[in-house]
């Protein structure tokens, strides 16, 4: 809980407003809130988790996005797709074709925010749970990764590796600010060479399961 608040924290201090789904103790995963949807302009697209049992944290998470005025489409069965495999950067958007994001959820995601004005590229995901568990991307664009987390670093065409598994993750906070694991100084170091400001959080409760600073929340962006 502490590790939660100081995460929350942060994110208030750099200026944004937030915005909680109500708790569902039954859903020990659910805090993991990103996996529940992936919103591309003024859409959000809700997902259908690959993992049955993380089903039932959609029905809040899309209560609460609906709440904020974002028209809302759902991916049907047979598809399935969390949204840690989903990177945007811009107006494209990279979706891992994971253990838990199959082809027809990628398909679904494509009639619906293509004609928006997206790009979908899929990316092979086989040896971490999600594309943003080895990967996320920095302010201008670049994409930063893990290699050996990624199956295939060459789709990305502005790629930086990063020295720790943990340092794949950031959240752009504005103003070049990045959020991101304590666990990983050395590449905060590289960061803050580039001219970025890292914000470490401590978040070691969570990486015992696979989490990262981008899985525990949604950012939305006025527009």
């Amino acid at each position: 809980m502490n590790q939660w608040e100081h995460y929350v924290a942060l994110l208030q201090r750099y200026g944004w407003e937030t915005t909680e789904v109500v708790p569902a103790d039954d859903c020990p995963d659910s805090v993991f809130v990103e996996d529940t949807m992936v919103v591309y302009q003024n859409a959000a697209l809700i997902s259908r988790p690959g993992a049955a049992s993380r089903r039932p944290e959609i029905v809040d998470a899309e209560r609460t996005i609906e709440r904020c005025g974002y028209s809302i489409d759902r991916i049907q069965e047979p598809g399935t797709l969390e949204g840690g495999d989903v990177l945007k950067v811009g107006d494209l958007i990279y979706v891992g074709r994971s253990a838990r994001t199959n082809a027809e959820g990628v398909a679904q995601m494509r009639r619906i925010f293509e004609p928006l004005g997206a790009r979908i590229v899929e990316a092979p995901v086989s040896k971490v749970l999600h594309l943003k568990s080895a990967a996320t991307a920095l302010p201008n664009g670049s994409v930063i990764g893990y290699l050996p987390a990624l199956d295939d670093a060459s789709i990305f065409a502005d790629f930086i590796p990063v020295p720790e598994s943990s340092g794949a993750h950031v959240v752009l906070l504005g103003e070049n600010r990045l959020l991101m694991a304590a666990s990983a100084p050395k590449s905060a170091e590289l960061f803050a060479g580039m001219g970025y400001e890292p914000i470490l959080v401590d978040i070691s409760e969570y990486e015992k399961l696979e989490g990262c600073v981008t899985c525990l929340s949604v950012r939305l962006r006025a527009t």
